[in-house]
């Protein structure tokens, strides 16, 4: 595939992945989206009203 390329390891075993940005940088951006929405799946979430509470506190939301 072009853009893709598979790096291995002395077994010849896919290790990693390059993507080539120019051609795949939006797919890149909800794939990445999906990582740090898997690695975060099981932190303490908190409720709406307090996270905006909190921002307008903060000053970073009117």
């Amino acid at each position: 595939m072009k853009g893709i390329n598979y790096l291995t390891n002395d077994n010849n075993e896919k290790i990693a992945v390059q993507i080539d940005l120019k051609k795949y940088g939006d797919l890149w951006e909800d794939f990445y989206d999906c990582l740090i929405a898997e690695q975060r799946k099981d932190e303490e979430t908190i409720p709406w009203e307090a996270a905006k509470r909190t921002l307008k506190e903060d000053s970073k939301l009117d």
